[in-house]
């Protein structure tokens, strides 16, 4: 159990043996292999996810696929992980105080994983560059709200920051860390402090990701009462929903700060929290299956039970067969529930356990992961139905034309 009372307070039975920057780490690190892994299955039903995002394609059929240089990006960051891990059990052999004294290590190893990304490496490395180059142009433009036009890759700014609000608590966590550790008397190691440095700034980490979004919405939304209005984008009132959806993860956020900071006894505000925790749940898995994958389950009858497709999904499915995708939209239900109640800061204080808030962690990731592969196959479809419209997205692949850069 992590409540080992041996160890308690300064640490519990989990943390001694994986300390929370680690899993802060580790769960990055699977982000990169989960990317891989996407391009790659996709890649393999002859889903061009580079074109869908205006990344540089291949020049030709010699140069290998994308994602064997995420895959190699992946091993390499992989590879540190496992020495600096192995290298902080040989030394610290879950002595509680030789765990706390080597809070460096994984730090440092943080530090390793954000030079991987933030600095340009020379070609000699043999890792990818322009592909994280890219990134980093991506998250400079996502972390102010901002969203790319559709010829320069905004479905690509749409998945990075909806991958973000997946990584709202691995962010928090990474706060944490670092708060822990430059506090006076303070160990990265030592047991989550989630209150370090005040009641506010946890809170505000974790609404930040839902916020970029909002603000991505509303700017869609402006693109759109701007420009001329089309059958395929409407009035904007899509965006000005989308938006809504992303609002409701605030009052979870606020309701759940309040119990554990001000109000911890009152009733009020823990139905509140439930009710706030309810609609986000819904709401978001709403979207996800009639929105973000266009299925047909929450239409009316008629589209519903049209008889050219599955009961509840569409005509073209490139994934796999109906049952995948009702097994997908019930994991879907599931998951959403559990992460709006991980987005409470105040329940860590409940139950405080530390693997069961690392494991919803990597479930809320498995669920992202899972979501990206139909997210991007409905955009590949709405791009290449007949006739070649503008999706929701407003990407036209005829549009498109990649240039190779470099390896990746």
């Amino acid at each position: 159990m992590d409540g080992d009372p041996a160890v308690e307070p300064e640490l519990d039975s989990f943390s001694l043996t994986f300390p929370l920057p680690y899993r802060v780490a580790f769960i990055v690190v699977l982000a990169v292999w989960g990317w891989g892994f996407n391009l790659h299955y996709l890649y393999l039903l002859g889903i061009d996810v580079p074109s869908l995002i205006r990344y540089p394609g291949r020049p030709s059929t010699h140069h290998p696929p994308h994602h064997r240089s995420v895959y190699r990006l992946a091993t390499v960051l992989s590879s540190i992980f496992g020495f600096s891990l192995l290298v902080f059990w040989l030394f610290t052999r879950r002595n509680p105080d030789l765990v706390l004294a080597w809070d460096w290590l994984p730090l440092t190893y943080l530090f390793v994983l954000l030079a991987f990304f933030a600095i340009p490496l020379p070609r000699t490395t043999g890792l990818p560059r322009a592909g994280r180059a890219r990134l980093r142009s991506m998250l400079r433009r996502i972390a102010l709200g901002g969203i790319a036009e559709a010829k320069d890759g905004k479905f690509g700014d749409i998945l990075l920051a909806d991958v973000l609000t997946s990584y709202a608590k691995v962010l928090g966590d990474l706060y944490v860390a670092l708060c822990m550790f430059f506090r006076t008397g303070g160990s990265a190691t030592a047991r989550p402090d989630r209150g370090c440095g005040g009641t506010v700034m946890v809170p505000v980490i974790l609404a930040i990701p839902s916020l970029i979004r909002l603000r991505q919405c509303v700017i869609e939304y402006g693109r759109v009462r701007r420009g001329p209005i089309r059958e395929s984008t409407g009035w904007g009132g899509q965006h000005l929903a989308n938006a809504l959806k992303y609002s409701t993860a605030f009052p979870v956020v606020l309701f759940s700060s309040l119990q554990r900071n001000w109000a911890p006894e009152s009733t009020a505000i823990y139905r509140l929290w439930v009710l706030a925790c309810t609609i986000n749940s819904f709401y978001s898995f709403y979207w996800d299956v009639a929105k973000d994958w266009d299925l047909t389950l929450f239409d009316g009858v008629r589209a519903r039970n049209n008889p050219e497709h599955a009961f509840g999904l569409r005509r073209t499915l490139r994934l796999g067969p109906p049952g995948l995708y009702y097994g997908v939209i019930a994991l879907d239900l599931v998951l959403r529930c559990t992460w709006s109640l991980k987005l409470s800061p105040h329940l860590d204080r409940i139950a405080d356990f530390e693997s069961s808030i690392f494991i919803v962690e990597l479930l809320e990731v498995m669920r992202r992961w899972i979501w990206i592969f139909f997210r991007v196959e409905t955009e590949w479809i709405r791009n290449n139905s007949q006739p070649i419209g503008l999706g929701i997205n407003d990407i036209l692949l005829n549009d498109y034309q990649g240039k190779y850069e470099d390896e990746d």
